[in-house]
């Protein structure tokens, strides 16, 4: 499966900053007499300029009436904390804005880059990043269009942010918001390039990422290290960004290119209300690895909730997924998020190193619903790689019908696990194996309990280490799954879906098709937290509370 290449940084030389304001302290001696008032200095002086097509760069750049014209006039002139440099909202401007180390630097008093009057600046890059911040931070990023030309779309970023510095310095506060990001190599990447240097305090906030080769949002690092765990990039808030119609280089048979949102190299990292779709139509044929929707690596705390991503692709035979924990993730949860019509899986977990870094994943309360268009045999949900430990998946619902490219199970497995387990999930398939799991898999490495198996137009089926069981007690007999403390467990109930036996989902808003109409499940999945010392959660897909024991699958009954 996936692993990421290093986007290339781009130095630039530092500029002197000021030294800040000292105030005075008065120490008053403890003799009784009256305390003198502290004094207060003034904060240092801040500035605002103003860049517009009608503009002199001749003029002071001070006021709207005395603006620059070009963004190389701007670039003259160093930034401080507090400054604001604003483009003319509607206007377009070639060239490139960099901040560089000796610029800005104060999470409080963040330089601001921008637009002013109506309507977003737009920036056309020509062979460079649009707006670029290197070995500094206390960046405010906002209300821009950012275009590339030329090489800007076979080497840069729209907005590249990057550390190199090499004393393990994370730089505090970059916040990227209101912008529009197309034809970059990259939208919009955060990178660290040497030992644990990075950036803390990074946010995106409403963004449209598109039309880039490579990736829509890309964070990264140096070479994960399992000996000695570190990551560049620490509390990575990502809310309200679109990452569509990235669609790939079909030249490039070295790495993966098309993907949505990539969170490598980072701790404490959260992913909320976005979506990655029509990612990776051309995507290389060769390539080793394929792109995907959202997806992390070489991470620690990851948090993927209330994210849709569809008909997403791949150019090979891998990857083309939804969601996905890859190599060396570890303490990460994919909840509450819609996978559909992906090439490969809806969600997937996989890891290619041996090194036990792969390790303590949840995905609970997530729907995949017709994903492995192009890839069925990879299954709607597929835990596969060399060395996966303690994986818990549960309250899903994945339903896979027949594919233009044939039928596929609603989960994959493979070998490389360690204590995997599957409860309280719905599965439903159309005539493919509920499950297919390879040989060498027993009950230290897979454990699946409570879940229920539907196969409402064709014979029921699992496929377990090369034989076909075609029952649930017979396969229960032959593997022990679906058993806990020597009594059966797992049902094949009708779970009446408000869409009808098979619903398929064409839009986020279709997934209230998936709900159930009867209680035929309701209530009957595994007590998680009694019987396993599992937070169930509180609410299900839809924000419904679940209730003790909890229904089966991502939703309970709409009438409950």
């Amino acid at each position: 499966m996936s692993t990421m290449r290093r986007t290339a940084a781009h130095s630039a030389p530092a500029r002197y900053a000021p030294g800040a304001l000292t105030a005075a302290i008065l120490v008053i001696a403890a003799s009784g007499c009256a305390g003198t008032p502290h004094y207060s200095p003034p904060p240092p002086v801040s500035h605002t300029y103003y860049v517009s097509p009608r503009g002199d760069d001749r003029d002071k750049g001070s006021s709207p009436g005395t603006a620059w014209r070009t963004l190389a006039r701007a670039e003259r002139v160093a930034l401080h904390p507090g400054d604001r440099l604003l483009l003319k909202g509607g206007a377009r401007f070639s060239g490139t804005i960099a901040v560089k180390r000796g610029e800005a630097g104060d999470a409080n008093r963040p330089v601001v880059i921008g637009s002013y009057g109506r309507g977003h600046a737009t920036i056309e890059a020509t062979g460079s990043p649009a707006v670029s911040v290197h070995n500094t931070a206390g960046v405010d990023i906002r209300d821009l269009t950012l275009t590339g030309k030329g090489t800007a779309y076979t080497r840069d970023s729209g907005i590249n942010v990057y550390s190199d510095l090499r004393d393990g310095t994370k730089l505090d506060h970059v916040t990227v918001s209101g912008v529009d990001v197309s034809r970059f190599q990259v939208g919009i990447a955060v990178g660290g390039g040497a030992g644990r240097t990075g950036f803390k305090d990074v946010t995106v906030r409403t963004a449209r990422l598109h039309a880039n080769k490579d990736a829509g949002l890309l964070t990264y690092g140096p070479t994960f290290d399992p000996r000695d765990p570190g990551y560049a990039h620490q509390n990575v808030d990502i809310a309200d960004v679109q990452a569509y119609r990235n669609p790939g280089d079909p030249t490039a048979n070295d790495r993966h290119t098309g993907n949505g949102i990539i969170l490598g190299g980072v701790r404490d990292a959260t992913v909320r209300h976005s979506s990655a779709h029509d990612n990776g139509k051309r995507a290389a044929a060769e390539a080793p690895a394929g792109p995907a929707g959202i997806w992390a690596y070489d991470a620690t705390e990851v948090l993927l909730e209330h994210n849709t991503a569809y008909r997403n692709h791949t150019g090979s035979r891998v990857d083309g997924s939804g969601f996905g924990l890859d190599s060396s993730v570890s303490d990460a949860t994919i909840q509450y998020n819609l996978a559909f019509h992906n090439d490969g899986p809806g969600f997937y977990a996989y890891t290619r190193h041996a090194n036990g870094a792969h390790t303590n994943n949840t995905m609970r309360y997530n729907i995949s619903n017709n994903d492995g268009r192009k890839l069925p045999s990879h299954g709607g949900l597929a835990v596969h790689g060399t060395d996966i430990r303690k994986l818990r998946i549960y309250q899903n619902t994945v339903i896979m019908t027949a594919s233009p490219n044939g039928i596929g199970p609603a989960v994959q497995l493979e070998r490389g696990e360690t204590g995997v387990t599957l409860r309280n999930n719905l599965l439903v398939t159309d005539g493919s194996p509920l499950v297919a799991a390879e040989s060498g898999l027993d009950l230290r490495d897979v454990v699946l309990q409570g879940n229920n198996y539907r196969a409402p137009q064709s014979k029921w089926k699992v496929s377990w280490a090369g034989r076909a069981y075609y029952a649930l007690p017979d396969w229960r007999a032959a593997t022990s799954q679906e058993t806990a403390d020597d009594r059966p467990t797992g049902l094949t109930a009708r779970p009446c879906f408000t869409g009808g036996a098979l619903p398929d989902i064409r839009s986020a808003a279709d997934a209230r098709l998936l709900v159930p109409d009867c209680p035929a499940l309701q209530g009957k999945g595994l007590d998680l937290r009694k019987d396993f010392d599992t937070d169930p959660g509180k609410t299900d897909y839809f924000g419904h509370t679940v209730g003790t024991p909890p229904p089966i699958g991502a939703a309970r009954p709409a009438a409950d």
